[in-house]
C-alpha cells in the first residue's frame, strides 16, 4: 500500500476541483509521482496544462482534505490505492480512464481476482430479483468475484447472491465511499464492507450527484470479464454499463426475458445487438473462458422432487409470463378457490410470485 507520505502528494492533486483524471494523467506521464509534479514549479506545470489549470492546482488549499482522507485510511481495513500501488485493481489499468486513485474498504485482495459483472434494473421482477440472485450465487461458487453496484433490485440480489455462496463481491459506489446510497441498502453495505469490498473513486463525502453514477459504471465494467445485464428498460443505466463494457473489450451478456415486460427490452436489444443471450450460468462461463468446477451447478437447474402432479399441471400451464387468476381457471378448469390454494402453496416454496391486480407469475427454476 502507498506510504503515508507520499499519500499526501496523490491525495493533493485528486482533492484540487476542477482537476480531472485526464488532466492527473497527463501530469503523472509528464513528471512521474505526484511530488515531482508539486516540486516542478508554476512555469513548467503551467506549459502542460495551461496557467488556469496551473494556478488552480497549485494555489488550491487542499490541506483540509487531505488530512481527513488519510485520517480515513488510517484506520483498520481500510485503504487508498493509487495508480502505483500493486493492490490497485489491474483489470482498470487496461481502460482507457482509469481512476487516479481509489478509496477501498474491505477485503482489497478481491480487487485483482477474476471477477463477472451483474448489474439491471432498480425495480426487477420477481424473477428477475431471482435471477439476479441465483446467477450471482452459480457464478460465485465457481470462484468469480461478483461486481455490481449497490443499487436497489438486481445489484442488491447479485451482492447477496454472492455472500450466500460464500463468494467474493465488490460494490462499486457512485458516491464517497463513507456514504452509503440508498440508504435501505445500509445493512447490505455494511455485510459487503465486512465480507467482501466497496470501493469508490469520489474523495470522501461526495453526495449523490446524478452525473457520477455513469462515470462509476465504467468501473464496474472495467473490473470484470464481462457484464451480465438480468432485466433493464430501454432507458436503463445498465445499458451504459454494458455500452462500456464493449469498447472495453469485455463480453456483454443479457438473460431474455417475457416479450410483455419492460424491464426485458434493454436486455432484448441488447441481444439483437449482438450481446450473449444466456440461459444458464454455464453460458456465462463459457463465455468468458472461466473453467468451473465440476461440481458448480448451473443458475436455471433445480430438483423436482417430491412436486405433486397438480402443481406441476398448474406451472406448466403458466409458462413464465404473468397471467391473472381468472386466465388460469380457464386453462386449468379448477375452481378459483382450490388454484388459489395451490398458487398459495407455489408461492410459499418460491414457485410463483403474486404480483398486483391479482396476477401471478411463475419464478425460473434454479
Amino acid at each position: 500500500m502507498t506510504g503515508p507520505e507520499t499519500l499526501t502528494g496523490w491525495l493533493r492533486l485528486t482533492l484540487v476541483p476542477g482537476i480531472g483524471g485526464r488532466t492527473q494523467r497527463r501530469l503523472l506521464t509528464a513528471f512521474g509521482l505526484p511530488e515531482a509534479i508539486f516540486s516542478a514549479g508554476y512555469p513548467s506545470v503551467s506549459a502542460l496544462i495551461g496557467d488556469k489549470a496551473a494556478r488552480r492546482l497549485l494555489d488550491a488549499d487542499v490541506e483540509a482534505a487531505v488530512a481527513g482522507a488519510a485520517a480515513w485510511a488510517g484506520l483498520p481495513g481500510r485503504n487508498i490505492l493509487t495508480l502505483a500501488d500493486p493492490a490497485y485493481p489491474r483489470a482498470l489499468l487496461e481502460i482507457a480512464d482509469p481512476p487516479t486513485l481509489l478509496y477501498a474498504l474491505g477485503r482489497t485482495e478481491l480487487l485483482n481476482r477474476p471477477a463477472v459483472a451483474v448489474v439491471g434494473s432498480r425495480s426487477p421482477t420477481p424473477q428477475g430479483a431471482l435471477n439476479a440472485e441465483r446467477f450471482a450465487r452459480a457464478l460465485a461458487e465457481t470462484g468469480l468475484v461478483i461486481v455490481s453496484g449497490l443499487a436497489l433490485g438486481v445489484d442488491a440480489a447479485a451482492h447477496r447472491g454472492a455472500l450466500a455462496a460464500g463468494g467474493g463481491t465488490i460494490a462499486v459506489l457512485g458516491t464517497g465511499i463513507d456514504r452509503v446510497y440508498p440508504a435501505r441498502n445500509r445493512d447490505l453495505a455494511h455485510e459487503i464492507g465486512a465480507r467482501g469490498a466497496i470501493v469508490s473513486e469520489f474523495p470522501l463525502g461526495t453526495p449523490v450527484i446524478a452525473s457520477n453514477f455513469p462515470r462509476r459504471n465504467r468501473l464496474i465494467s472495467g473490473m470484470a470479464s464481462g457484464v451480465l445485464v438480468v432485466e433493464a428498460g430501454v432507458d436503463s443505466g445498465s445499458l451504459i454499463t454494458a455500452r462500456l463494457a464493449g469498447e472495453q473489450g469485455r463480453e456483454v451478456l443479457a438473460i431474455p426475458g417475457s416479450i410483455h415486460s419492460p424491464q426485458s427490452r434493454g436486455c432484448h436489444r441488447l441481444i439483437k445487438q449482438g450481446a450473449k443471450l444466456v440461459e444458464t450460468a454455464q453460458d456465462v462461463l463459457e463465455e468468458i473462458r472461466w473453467l468451473a468446477p465440476p461440481s458448480a451447478e448451473s443458475a436455471s437447474e433445480a430438483s423436482e422432487a417430491g412436486e405433486t402432479d397438480e402443481n406441476r399441471k398448474i406451472l406448466a400451464l403458466m409458462a413464465y409470463d404473468p397471467c391473472s387468476l381468472d386466465d388460469l381457471v380457464g386453462r386449468s378448469g379448477l375452481a378459483a378457490e382450490a388454484l388459489s390454494v395451490i398458487l398459495l402453496h407455489l408461492e410459499l416454496e418460491g414457485r410463483v410470485a403474486s404480483l398486483p391486480g391479482n396476477r401471478y407469475q411463475r419464478l425460473r427454476d434454479g
